[in-house]
């Protein structure tokens, strides 16, 4: 989905030079190297909450996904300043938040969530960056942040259970699943009432407006499956049409500008 948002301010901006072709590389690697160094801080965690990952199922040693991580880490930062001197600076500051997620805020009260979603919400900034249409990215990056910030808290929510083991004080552990649920769909319906703007505002055309209308009814009908139960498969579930969802509000944005 990172890749994604670099390929649609491209797309939008019609902009298909070398720079955006290694902008996606970097920030595919970049990303790659967020899950990485994710999953080895998160070994303990992985063990309870989702043992057959390459770690803790033992198919990866545990100091070889460190060097991995920060070999593709390295790669996408010089990837980054290739391209130009603010681009990799911004990759520097988006592989520090991630490095510093994974060791540290991802257990703190929603501050964790937020920094996952500024992440997500950077890569359309990024994109911007590239393609020289900056407050486009930063426009498209508020939809991103929203939408990724309501993904988190379900993700939390349906994790309790390998979370409390490591101590972490995320949202649902802090102040219950209930509240966890109610606050993931506020940010749902926000992220629906605000999407008509995109159309109103003339940034895009009717094709937006019918195409992000799917995903709105998509993040309606999450929001109905989150409040039935709170079950660790029922948002296992609601996390996965999030993503779909996240996904059709992304296309609508390319076809926006058709």
């Amino acid at each position: 989905m990172a890749v994604i948002a670099v390929v649609l301010m491209a797309f939008i901006n019609r902009y298909y030079i070398w720079p955006a072709v290694l902008g996606i590389i970097a920030v595919f690697l970049a990303t790659g190297a967020g899950n990485v160094i994710n999953d080895y801080c998160d070994y303990e965690i992985d063990k309870i909450n989702k043992p057959n990952r390459p770690i803790p199922s033992g198919r990866i040693k545990r100091i070889n996904a460190l060097y991995y991580s920060l070999i593709l880490f390295g790669i996408a930062i010089i990837l980054g300043f290739i391209i130009s001197i603010p681009v990799g600076l911004l990759v520097v500051i988006c592989t520090f938040l991630m490095i510093l997620y994974a060791y540290d805020l991802k257990k703190r009260t929603l501050i964790g969530n937020i920094c996952v979603s500024l992440l997500t919400a950077l890569t359309f900034v990024y994109g911007g960056m590239i393609v020289s249409d900056v407050i486009l990215g930063v426009i498209l990056g508020v939809f991103a942040f929203i939408m990724t910030l309501s993904r988190e808290i379900i993700k939390d929510t349906e994790d309790i259970k390998g979370d409390k083991l490591e101590n972490a004080k995320t949202f649902p552990i802090i102040y219950g699943a209930k509240k966890a649920v109610y606050l993931a769909v506020i940010l749902n319906i926000i992220t629906c009432l605000l999407s008509p703007l995109l159309y109103i505002y003339h940034i895009f055309n009717i094709g937006y407006l019918v195409i992000v209308i799917i995903a709105d009814i998509m993040f309606i009908y999450t929001a109905y499956m989150a409040l039935g139960s709170y079950s660790e498969e029922n948002l296992h579930k609601v996390s996965k049409y999030m993503k779909i969802a996240m996904c059709i509000a992304f296309v609508s944005f390319a076809i926006g500008t058709i």
